[in-house]
């Protein structure tokens, strides 16, 4: 999509243009040089702006939540490109919603800075120690959580979080910065913040309780104490599908008339369930559609295995069959079949109903969603860093089907197209690009796997010990050296054919 010939230029993206942006572009109500910072947000990527800051922008339209503005906050040197691209835009940032019966564009302005991103994270620490913050919340995604995969605790012998451990005052991570802001705001009489997680992880808040607290206790058992007690760290759950921003998003956006450079597109949905545990205060999300509630556990449960362990089902076989996006793998008649089956009888009968929605309810909305033709999202985007999102997304769903004894040739048929991908070249012979932050070493099992598919079931650090069942080893070798015979197709057909 490209502007027509005869069309005005596009707006360049500036809190001083927004009233020379087409009428057709809602843009902010509010005067931003009133608002106030609220929240830092670490990870700042197009997840966050599309979800969490569109919420806290609907609060600021309706006059509410001024002193709730968002600072943006990375640990990682790639924040950077980011960083430079929002704040040469006033961190303004415009939303392309993705609807079939249409596009439109929204411009959104709750956050007012991005901090400098440094190695000792000191900017970060100071801002988190002033008082005026009092959430500070979170997606660094599922693997940036230091979990040991056999326990789900917190591992204390990662190398990063034992440099923090040793140097609390100049910390690599997230965490080694939050725990300094802490002591800061201890020593100053200040109470401690909430910290918010917003990364699709089952439990999020205890598993971020416990991350910090953790670290905490390896260097100053007292603040570990503090934190413990006085802290908040809420769970929630959070959904909205945002797909890279492409060259496509951004002609979208010079169409719509907005030169951004960081546009973001969405789909037309979005949910935010919240457990209600603050201990600073929170604006009023309620008022925007959020859930509070003290009983996030059902909604995560029901959201991480339907739609992200869908997800899973879909890009991986999508990926190792050359379909393009996951739009396309719903069009699939196969790979329809294979992911309809695996919902119905292998992760579904481990969901529990939320107020208002069944699973299979769920399941027919989430089938809608990804259905979406608009929604450009790429199987190889869905399919990146799969040694994460697996045992997040698709492992728990395997370990309450063989802990009841129920079926599980589709879950093990979904690890081994994860393995099938991993070497890297599809079925038609064209090239998988690295996608996974253990790529190579990945490859490499997939590749030895060929010959002995065990092998790719010996990597612990992403199958623990509690996945592997006599009855899962078997299934999966089976898939995988039928998928080496017969090609993927013909493993959905008997997957799909079998009966019980």
């Amino acid at each position: 999509m490209t502007p027509v010939a005869d069309s005005p230029p596009p707006i360049l993206l500036r809190r001083d243009r927004l009233t020379d942006l087409p009428a057709t572009v809602r843009t902010p109500a509010y005067q931003r040089s009133d608002l106030t910072p609220g929240i830092v947000h670490i990870g700042l990527g197009n997840f966050h702006r599309a979800h969490q800051a569109w919420y806290i922008h609907q609060l600021m339209q309706q006059g509410q939540a001024r002193d709730w503005a968002i600072i943006g906050a990375g640990v990682r040197n790639y924040d950077a490109v980011m960083r430079e691209r929002l704040l040469e835009q006033d961190c303004l940032t415009t939303l392309i919603e993705l609807d079939p019966q249409g596009t439109s564009a929204e411009v959104i302005g709750p956050m007012i800075d991005y901090l400098p991103i440094e190695d000792n994270n000191a900017a970060l620490i100071r801002k988190l120690a002033d008082p005026s913050i009092r959430i500070v919340s979170l997606t660094v995604t599922e693997g940036g959580y230091f979990l040991d995969v056999n326990t789900g605790a917190f591992d204390t012998d990662h190398e990063d979080i034992r440099h923090d451990a040793r140097n609390p005052g100049q910390p690599r991570t997230a965490f080694g910065a939050i725990v300094a802001a802490l002591k800061q705001r201890r020593a100053n009489d200040h109470r401690p913040f909430t910290a918010l997680s917003c990364d699709n992880l089952q439990g999020n808040g205890r598993i971020l309780r416990d991350s910090i607290v953790g670290l905490a206790r390896m260097s100053d058992p007292d603040l570990a104490k503090w934190i413990d007690e006085h802290g908040a760290f809420p769970n929630s759950m959070v959904d909205c599908i945002v797909p890279a921003t492409t060259d496509q998003v951004v002609s979208q956006s010079l169409a719509l008339g907005i030169d951004d450079r960081a546009p973001v597109s969405h789909e037309n949905f979005r949910q935010w369930v919240i457990e209600d545990d603050f201990c600073a205060g929170r604006p009023p999300l309620e008022q925007v559609g959020v859930t509070l509630t003290h009983d996030v556990h059902s909604y995560e449960v029901m959201k991480l295995r339907v739609l992200n362990g869908g997800h899973q089902l879909l890009a991986n076989v999508g990926e190792v069959l050359s379909v393009p996006t996951i739009s396309d793998c719903m069009l699939d008649e196969d790979i329809l079949a294979f992911f309809e089956k695996v919902q119905a009888k292998e992760i579904l009968p481990h969901v529990h109903a939320v107020p208002g929605t069944t699973g299979e309810e769920y399941l027919e909305l989430v089938k809608k969603r990804f259905s979406n033709s608009a929604v450009n999202d790429t199987t190889r985007r869905v399919a990146f860093d799969g040694s994460s999102r697996h045992p997040v997304f698709l492992h728990p769903s395997l370990r309450n089907a063989v802990e009841s004894g129920s079926s599980i040739d589709g879950l093990a048929l979904a690890e081994a197209f994860w393995c099938r991908m991993c070497v890297g070249i599809r079925e038609d012979g064209s090239e998988i690009a690295p996608n996974d932050p253990h790529w190579e070493e990945l490859q490499k099992t997939a590749l030895a796997s060929k010959a002995d598919p065990e092998l790719w079931l010996n990597q612990r650090q992403y199958y623990g010990t509690s996945n592997i069942s006599k009855q899962f080893s078997e299934a999966f070798t089976a898939w995988m050296t039928a998928i080496w015979q017969s090609g993927s197709r013909r493993a959905i057909a008997d997957y799909v054919a079998l009966t019980g």
